[in-house]
């Protein structure tokens, strides 16, 4: 069932675009990589600020390391959720402390994951980075497809109660159903009339031909 549901996951995000802050540029090669090897378009930075605007706009998910070196760096936790293109996305936070990095987003340290971030402790399993993706790009997807159902719903509700329904459609149904049956009443009358014509025009013939005989006898 595990497997089941990761396959899942992870098929949800073939197509994605991940936008990758990795400072250190080994482990950064490497995580994009493995990403890469799923399917999916990676965009390497080494930090929010070396993202261009157009890459952003283009990005489904956010893959971000906190830890430079030895320290953590909240700044760029901090940029990324103030950021209008970052905040919307859901993130993967990549730290040596979890429960810090949840408590220093102010998410508290009671689990690991919510609907836009999950923090994954390193060392990782490739793996379980692959399935968290899929997990966050699996529930975005889900939370747009509501979005546009209730969209959907509220346009519609709005055209019935601006359109009323009308009785014009049967009447010109009606109509054209008429119109239909004139037309072939005219062409069986003149189907008929034409037959009419041509039986006349036998018995005329043969009438004729009957009396020239007739006159031919007689005369012998």
């Amino acid at each position: 069932m595990l497997q089941g549901n990761m396959q899942t996951m992870l098929t949800a995000s073939t197509t994605a675009t991940v936008l990758l802050i990795e400072a250190d540029s080994s482990l950064r090669r490497l995580i994009a990589l493995g990403l890469q090897h799923q399917g999916m378009q990676v965009i390497e930075a080494s930090s929010p600020l070396n993202a261009t605007a157009a890459e952003m706009q283009t990005v489904d998910l956010l893959v971000l390391d906190v830890d430079y070196g030895v320290a953590r760096d909240w700044s760029a936790l901090e940029a990324v959720r103030l950021h209008p293109q970052f905040s919307t996305l859901p993130i993967v936070v990549l730290a040596w402390d979890e429960d810090l990095v949840l408590e220093n987003a102010g998410l508290g340290s009671a689990g690991s994951a919510t609907d836009k971030l999950i923090c994954l402790a390193k060392p990782f399993d490739a793996r379980i980075l692959h399935q968290a993706i899929g997990q966050l790009l699996q529930a975005q997807a889900q939370e747009q497809a509501e979005r546009e159902a209730q969209v959907e719903a509220v346009l519609l509700a709005s055209y019935a109660q601006q359109s009323p329904p009308s009785f014009w459609p049967l009447v010109t149904a009606v109509g054209v159903l008429l119109a239909f049956i004139g037309m072939m009443l005219q062409v069986a009358v003149a189907v008929v009339g034409l037959l009419i014509v041509a039986l006349a025009l036998l018995l005329w013939t043969l009438d004729a031909k009957s009396g020239h005989e007739t006159v031919a006898a007689v005369s012998m």
